[in-house]
């Protein structure tokens, strides 16, 4: 044997949906109901554990073998799964497979393991088995019977004395017999795939970096769960007093209620098209006293703090860590890890000049003296989210970034030498950048400061072709429309290089698509392969667009168009540009070089990362910048690009 596909059918009384695998199969009511799988790609076999069936012994021997590649689509949900299932049903197999109970949750190897859902998404395809097999068109699709199945066998119907209960297969033997068959088509439709993009391999360095994702995924980060029963205590509290003031001042029935609430403000000389946190801000400006206490008491009332601390409350495992807060290549237009459950990557600031003390506070109960010393009592336990992660005991955390790195890979791409030297030289890349614009020196705190937050908007901006419209989302809505046209004018007369790389990369592209060849600009080789356009990164990745083809944009212009998951999550046709093209690009190689990072800092306990920052515990006596040097080095593919890293140490997660 040298490869068994596997999938599972389970129980528990956890929902999954919300508190992730790990939680999910910590249950005691966590169970494995069916086993289907294929050896070497034989036809599909189901052992039905529910029904007393035990699994053959060399499929046993299997799962602990390291030496056997194990395939499941979503592999981590199989291997957290049957590492739990393992422990409680075969201890024996399990010790001397040769784990041992530590921080890392004690699961199953997942070097021995190959997810096909992550072969998929290395395509560009779909992140659910239903979605890949519609598009690729497969004969053998997912049955559709399947959610009402769990629904009816793997969620508990009714609780007694506080026990959950599960329907049995004799409870309804013709629905069983339609579960044992979607167990068995699960694996024929993996097989499918897998056969369908076999010639398009994932490259064993990126499973290498899966393997780490993984491993991180596995150890988890510890909670403070003092902290989050409190502050979900305190806010259930607050909205509670904030709401009752409300509804004395508005009368409505549920001042919560978007509708209402703008209805009730349109009544009083205030028209709004939604009540979001930037037009509500912009409000605040100039709605009369009366309204303005309505509308901030409304903004404190729909904050959404609170939903931070309940998904941890959720996610925690019975040894008070959190796991599973990544998914490996869950932006497959990039490859970045998408945040999940807690959802890590988009964690309120912190701006709290005493926010130790205000974390005590909240420790210790006293909402009294919260409401006292701070004024806006949501805001802050928002403030307080991250800081609900913490290292174990007689450890710290060191939080280290990159400095500024799409700015730095994109000017490296380009040869924009002038921006390589400033980095090179130490200096602030919004000065310098303001210093070309404007052509006078721009000191941080010194001469012509106050240009510096221009050259902020104008990097954070026009670096992928943006214009008014992106210097307004990026922080430059106190100008006009005039000066915001003349600043993005001037940031590419600076940056000609950057300017030439989106034409160069868009041109490639194109003529790779519609001549259905190989074509290459800076470094980075573009390819029309069996349906898919092909962007191979100086890396040796290659980011991948489905069913490309040349379309005509609203400039009347050539645009390439292909398919993939658009804003409301639908499988749709969308188009892309030479900024986008080259935002894809920038943000796929930052994100491999974190992954390069992550490897040469695998001897640490790494147990977070977020886009250019990773999260390590350690020892007290671990060097800080001894990390950041290590992390600063580049890999042999990036000869030329300067990074820097800088981070810091703390006792509990927090934004420096």
């Amino acid at each position: 044997m040298q490869k068994l596909m596997i999938d599972l059918e389970t129980k528990s009384d956890v929902d999954i949906t919300k508190a992730g695998v790990y939680r999910y199969a910590d249950s005691p009511y966590f169970d494995i109901l069916l086993f289907a799988y294929s050896v070497d790609d034989a036809p599909v076999k189901v052992v039905d554990l529910a029904c007393g069936e035990q699994l053959p012994e060399e499929i046993l021997n299997a799962l602990t073998d390291d030496r056997i590649q194990k395939h499941a689509f979503n592999a981590s949900f199989e291997r957290v799964c049957l590492s739990v299932w393992l422990r409680r049903n075969y201890p024996e197999c399990f010790i001397s497979y040769g784990l041992q109970e530590d921080a890392c949750g004690n699961y199953l190897s997942p070097k021995a393991w190959r997810c096909t859902m992550v072969a998929a998404a290395y395509l560009g395809l779909p992140l659910s088995l239903a979605g890949v097999g519609a598009v690729l068109q497969l004969q053998q699709q997912k049955m559709s019977e399947g959610k009402a199945l769990i629904r009816y066998f793997c969620v508990p119907y009714d609780h007694v004395n506080g026990i959950p209960q599960f329907h049995a297969p004799t409870d309804a033997p013709e629905k069983w017999d339609v579960f044992r068959a979607y167990n068995k088509r699960d694996v024929e439709t993996e097989q499918a795939i897998e056969q369908k993009i076999v010639r398009f391999p994932v490259p064993e360095f990126v499973w290498r970096e899966y393997d780490l994702d993984q491993t991180v995924n596995d150890r988890g980060i510890q909670l403070d769960l003092q902290l989050v029963q409190q502050a979900i205590r305190m806010d259930t509290l607050t909205k509670d007093k904030l709401l009752h003031l409300l509804k004395n001042l508005t009368d409505l029935d549920n001042p919560n209620s978007v509708q209402q609430m703008k209805q009730w403000l349109a009544e009083h000389g205030l028209e709004l098209e939604s009540l979001g946190k930037k037009e509500v801000q912009e409000q605040l400006k100039t709605a009369p006293p009366d309204l303005q206490a309505v509308l901030l008491l409304r903004q404190q009332v729909s904050k959404s703090s609170v939903k931070k601390y309940q998904a941890m409350q959720n996610a925690v495992c019975s040894d008070g860590r959190a796991r599973g807060m990544f998914q490996f290549y869950g932006a497959n237009r990039t490859g970045r890890e998408a945040g999940r459950i807690i959802q890590l990557q988009n964690l309120p600031q912190n701006h709290l000049p005493d926010l130790e003390d205000a974390r005590e506070l909240v420790k210790s109960g006293d909402l009294e003296a919260v409401e006292l010393l701070y004024e806006d009592v949501p805001d802050t336990l928002s403030q307080l989210i991250r800081t609900a992660f913490i290292p174990k005991s007689g450890y710290k955390f060191i939080v280290a970034d990159f400095s500024a790195i799409e700015a730095r890979v994109i000017a490296w791409l380009a040869g924009e030498t002038w921006r390589m030297q400033a980095f090179a030289d130490g200096k602030d890349i919004y000065c310098a950048s303001a210093s070309k614009i404007f052509g006078v020196p721009v000191v941080k705190h010194g001469i012509n400061g106050h240009l510096r937050q221009k050259g902020k908007v104008a990097e954070l901006a026009c670096g992928y072709g943006g214009s008014v419209g992106a210097m307004k989302a990026m922080g430059g809505s106190g100008m006009s429309d005039a000066e915001l046209k003349q600043i993005v004018t001037d940031w590419r007369t600076a940056s000609p290089h950057i300017v030439q790389l989106w034409w160069d990369v868009e041109n490639a592209a194109i003529k790779a698509v519609r001549d259905k060849t190989e074509t290459e600009t800076h470094g980075i080789y573009f390819s029309y392969e069996s349906g898919f356009l092909f962007i191979k990164l100086l890396s040796g990745r290659r980011l991948a667009y489905v069913k490309p083809r040349i379309d005509e944009n609203r400039f009347g212009g050539d645009s390439i168009t292909y398919e993939g998951i658009g804003t409301g999550r639908k499988w749709e046709r969308l188009e892309t540009y030479s900024g986008k093209l080259v935002e894809n690009i920038v943000q796929a190689t930052a994100r491999d070089l974190l992954f390069y990072s992550m490897q040469t800092l695998s001897q640490y306990f790494i147990v977070g990362h977020i886009h250019d920052e990773m999260i390590i515990e350690c020892p007290k006596d671990t060097k800080l910048d001894e990390i950041c040097q290590q992390m600063a080095i580049t890999p042999d593919w990036a000869k030329g690009l300067l990074l820097r890293a800088d981070g810091y140490e703390c006792s509990f997660y927090k934004k420096d």
